[in-house]
């Protein structure tokens, strides 16, 4: 699509390949906001960050006249995997991924349409893209080198959700009504199964600093060049792209042991 890549020379300054980590669930955004404010990001100028957050809600598909009628009274499955246009999101993360400057649709959630304007995204040194469903499509997942599983309870998703609907502009009945109808099925049927394909699971997501932390400072160690021998480009048999393993766990060392697959829990918690 024509929109992936921005062009000219500035797309095709020289960059190396970022480090892509996606989050999946519900509670993603907010564990992806807080990894920025840790590492400072937000006070960047866009065009230098060394960070960059991106979300698959830009990447709703556009809707026929029918399907944004039922929007608007809330009776859309946003939560579906077809609600999405994977086609523009995997060519978009594709040229991210070859280090090209891109231009990001932009998604009215108020009149639930793609707006004409397009944000410009700068090569970054480590990608964050976070969303309800970005583990279901396989290209799309094998396209990342760190995938992390945001787990918290339904509850904290529908509080958090009505908080933010309303913002937006919609009445309590119909948020409910939707989260019944659709959200709440949806995460069963589509996201909880992806739990699987995650490399790290973060219960209580954004509560849970211990787990936000280590991730900020695995993150840190890959743009102070700590983690710096990633073999771009070497790809195993089911297509995904792997690098160098994270280092064997030490009594300084706060990562996690290769091939481990964990549940990042503070050892204080009580039981």
């Amino acid at each position: 699509p024509a929109m992936a890549s921005a062009g000219g020379s500035e797309s095709e300054r020289p960059h190396p390949k970022p480090f892509l980590i996606v989050s999946a669930s519900s509670m993603q955004s907010t564990v992806c906001e807080k990894i920025m404010e840790l590492l400072g990001q937000n006070e960047v100028e866009r065009r230098q960050r060394k960070v960059l957050i991106l979300s698959q809600d830009s990447f709703y598909k556009v809707l026929t006249a029918e399907q944004k009628a039922k929007a608007l009274k809330g009776q859309y499955n946003f939560d579906h995997p077809d609600a999405f246009d994977n086609d523009l999101m995997h060519s978009t993360l594709k040229n991210i991924v070859e280090g090209k400057t891109v231009e990001v649709p932009a998604y009215d959630f108020v009149t639930h349409s793609r707006l004409a304007e397009t944000t410009v995204v700068y090569p970054a040194d480590v990608v964050l893209f976070e969303g309800i469903l970005v583990f279901y499509n396989q290209d799309i997942r094998d396209m990342f080198h760190l995938r992390l599983f945001v787990d918290t309870d339904s509850d904290v998703r529908l509080s958090r959700r009505v908080l933010r609907d309303m913002k937006r502009g919609r009445d309590l009945e119909q948020i409910l009504t939707q989260y019944t109808t659709f959200v709440k099925p949806a995460f069963e049927e589509f996201c909880l199964p992806t739990k699987k394909y995650a490399d790290v699971i973060i219960p209580r997501g954004v509560d849970n600093m211990v787990a936000i932390n280590l991730i900020v400072q695995h993150i840190q160690d890959i743009l102070n060049g700590d983690i710096c021998k990633w073999q771009r480009g070497a790809v195993n048999g089911h297509g995904r792209t792997y690098k160098r393993p994270f280092p064997e766990q030490t009594e300084s060392s706060s990562v996690l042991a290769p091939g481990k697959r964990s549940h990042l829990e503070s050892s204080s918690r009580p039981h």
